[in-house]
């Protein structure tokens, strides 16, 4: 059996949030997600945190656009709300995403993180009474603190703070000052263990800190199915997010591990024509079995514990651009248990 607890993705119009979670707990979820998109991270978890028991998590809130004060207020009303549930998932985006989207300020990525996820801890630890505000950043400072804006300790404790991470510098600071990472989807199982794996060892060492303190939720890309129809329909969506990952620089280092490099530049010059078809249509089928996992919710499950088993303790699950039913969903879910 496996010990991997799975988490889903919470997407539903808001007002239908709170009943979305429930299905997807009835499924057999252990948490549900919410992401950044074209609505508000925060506000879907206020109404699930009433409606189930499972864990909640943003997955992820970009957070350099964001105070930690705004951040840290959220994740503690959210922990509160959820009794004890919540942990604030934290990423950092692409540059022209936050000057050009945000119209936020975008320099060294991987220190603003740190200093940010230190910030939020200070910030927690002020309001639980382990220690006086007293935070004095190179980006943001956080040193006063009067009982009108102090909310007290919280009864379930601070939530965690996870970093959602690919680089080998980002994910050295996940471990070395967060509670978990969230290891990108798109990812493969020999970057996760020749390239993941070290740094976050490497990041644990310089934060004098222990693996057990430090969690690993593995987020994969699935193409799930029942039938050649429903498989044919689940590798349609599985390449067009792939080749959306794989345009992105940033993301060249999966494709270099793998000894697909040379992929990137290709695809990024396809995105900027607008050319997407053609796009999906150039990942084949060796880099959907080597980036993603697809197949019955059988075969899923346990490529799925084969790439990630006794290294991570939950795994988010993404099902891009195809109709997946829930009977599925539930299926995959039982099989991961299974696996």
């Amino acid at each position: 059996m496996s010990d991997l607890k799975v988490d889903l993705s919470l997407i539903a119009p808001l007002a239908e949030s709170g009943r979305r979670a429930r299905e997807l707990a009835d499924l057999g979820a252990d948490g549900v997600f919410t992401f950044e998109g074209a609505h508000d991270v925060f506000f879907p978890l206020v109404l699930a945190a009433r409606e189930v028991d499972i864990d909640l998590m943003t997955n992820v809130t970009i957070s350099f656009p964001r105070s930690p004060m705004h951040m840290a207020t959220a994740a503690y009303d959210l922990q509160s709300l959820s009794g004890g549930r919540f942990r604030l998932g934290l990423g950092s985006q692409v540059r022209a995403h936050i000057e050009k989207r945000f119209g936020a300020e975008w320099s060294r990525p991987a220190a603003r993180m740190r200093e940010q996820v230190m910030a939020i801890k200070a910030i927690f630890a002020g309001w639980q009474r382990e220690a006086k505000l007293d935070f004095r950043g190179e980006f943001t400072t956080h040193t006063l603190m009067t009982p009108a804006f102090d909310p007290g300790p919280n009864p379930f404790g601070s939530p965690p703070v996870l970093v959602g991470a690919l680089g080998p510098r980002m994910t050295e600071i996940a471990a070395e000052v967060a509670d978990g990472i969230l290891v990108m989807p798109f990812n493969s199982k020999r970057h996760f263990h020749e390239r993941t794996l070290p740094a976050i060892e490497k990041g644990l060492a310089a934060g004098h800190r222990d693996a057990e303190d430090f969690e690993i939720t593995a987020e994969v890309i699935v193409g799930v199915g029942g039938d050649e129809t429903e498989l044919a329909a689940a590798a349609r969506g599985v390449r067009g997010l792939l080749s959306f990952y794989g345009s992105t620089p940033s993301y060249r280092p999966v494709l270099e591990v793998e000894g697909w490099a040379d992929a990137q530049p290709v695809l990024n010059e396809m995105s900027k024509r607008g050319e997407w078809k053609a796009m999906a249509d150039a990942i084949d089928d060796e880099m959907v079995r080597t980036l993603a996992v697809h197949g019955t919710p059988e075969e899923c499950a346990a490529e799925i514990v084969d790439r990630f088993g006794g290294h991570a303790a939950r795994v988010c699950c993404y099902f891009p651009g195809y109709p997946v039913t829930d009977e599925r969903v539930g299926e995959l879910v039982a099989a991961i248990r299974k696996a």
